[in-house]
């Protein structure tokens, strides 16, 4: 699935509005929308072309040839490149949990389904859980379950409850949660399928959960095994 990617957008909030029809233009559908504040010293704002105000974060899932299009609407039509408009940028994805959920992700783009990631040799992963608001303990007993540790929890804001009740026959709530589990890539496979048991779309969590590829970590010495 090495065509597969999450797309990251950061921009002022009071251009969300300007990226979503952009996207939307594109067949993207963006899944998940929070916000965030820029945190880095003057020097580094001035360096990245932005400034110290509230930044939205958009979250989607594009293939490779719909990024190539969308990067150069960007450019062309949002004048990305100019400071202070914001940053997108891709990161690849290694797997996606069920059919059903890949097909929703990907369901106005060209998707020619490939061998699961060049990046299968990464020794660990993050897995990222996308749910209703409320259902973060279900989740993560689901995951320690079959082996996880700990998770991060992030709330956000759906963009797309429409679209889901459509392509899955179900209503899910406006309010989101993102749930971060980094573990060993073997443990991958059991973690996201004991989630999508216990807490998959048809659940009152509704979850959708994806993988991205980790080249190293440092600081969690309960993942990494002793040297020799």
């Amino acid at each position: 699935m090495s065509s597969l990617f999450l797309m990251v957008t950061i921009t002022d909030r009071r251009s969300t509005d300007a990226f979503l029809q952009l996207y939307q233009q594109r067949g993207v559908d963006v899944n998940l929308r929070t916000v965030g504040s820029g945190t880095a010293v003057r020097e580094t704002l001035a360096t990245l072309g932005l400034e110290k105000t509230e930044k939205a974060v958009l979250l989607a899932v594009v293939t490779e040839d719909t990024w190539k299009a969308v990067r150069t609407d960007l450019r062309r039509k949002m004048r990305i490149d100019v400071p202070g408009t914001g940053i997108a940028f891709t990161v690849p994805l290694s797997s996606i949990g069920g059919r059903r959920a890949l097909m929703f992700l990907t369901q106005h783009q060209p998707l020619t389904l490939k061998e699961e990631s060049t990046l299968k040799d990464t020794r660990y992963e993050l897995l990222l859980v996308i749910a209703n608001q409320g259902h973060t303990g279900t989740i993560m007993d689901a995951a320690r379950a079959a082996g996880a540790g700990g998770g991060t929890v992030i709330h956000a804001k759906g963009t797309g409850t429409d679209l889901v009740r459509k392509f899955f026959g179900v209503s899910i709530a406006s309010e989101q949660e993102m749930v971060f589990i980094l573990t060993r890539s073997e443990a991958k496979k059991p973690i996201m399928k004991a989630i999508m048991a216990k807490a998959g779309i048809q659940s009152a969590a509704q979850s959708l959960v994806f993988s991205l590829p980790v080249g190293d970590i440092a600081g969690l010495r309960e993942l990494e095994q002793p040297e020799t």
